[in-house]
């Protein structure tokens, strides 16, 4: 008899434990709601390729030499490109974007990283003249900020507001008329 009280006892108390939990859960009252520009500003959120999250930093040259930098406020929005030569995509896409990277030139930065982990840089440097890109053209050349940025598909294009956190990540082609409405709601112009 004692053993089946000892149960019930400690039956009871867990019961108990779990009311008490619901209870204050629902009582508890909900966070309220941050404007989204002061979300993006709080110094407490965290790295990642999440919408919503800081992207992640990196630090690259150009091939001569230029140094551009990603991760943390800015003066521009920034659309980061991860594109490689033989994609068939990426080669439709290359026009469009040259012609918004020149009519947003003043309110968004574009920035074609080639990653030639996965091409082959003569290739790479042949499409650049190829479609007379007139945006920065970095070269991945061991695949480590396409891996931070967790690339799977060319083009990736990742957009990177004024605050270095990420409003969008694009997988694959978009129509220009699609990424430029995007890049219109990521600049406010």
């Amino acid at each position: 008899m004692k053993a089946v009280n000892k149960r019930n006892l400690t039956v009871l108390a867990v019961i108990v434990f779990l009311v008490f939990l619901a209870v204050e859960h629902r009582l508890k009252p909900e966070p309220e709601a941050v404007p989204a520009i002061q979300q993006q500003s709080a110094p407490e959120l965290k790295s990642g390729t999440g919408e919503g999250l800081l992207a992640p930093a990196f630090s690259m040259q150009d091939k001569d030499g230029h140094s551009y930098k990603v991760g943390g406020t800015r003066e521009k929005a920034v659309l980061l490109n991860f594109w490689a030569s033989w994609c068939d995509p990426c080669q439709k896409e290359a026009p469009a974007l040259n012609a918004l990277a020149l009519k947003y030139n003043n309110v968004l930065d574009i920035y074609g990283i080639n990653v030639t982990s996965q091409d082959y840089k003569p290739n790479a440097e042949r499409f650049v003249r190829k479609y007379m890109l007139a945006f920065p053209i970095l070269y991945d050349l061991k695949g480590e900020v396409f891996d931070k940025y967790k690339g799977v598909v060319f083009p990736t294009n990742v957009l990177v507001d004024k605050n270095g956190v990420v409003s969008e990540v694009i997988l694959g082609f978009l129509s220009p008329d699609e990424l430029e409405k995007k890049i219109i709601a990521l600049t406010g112009s």
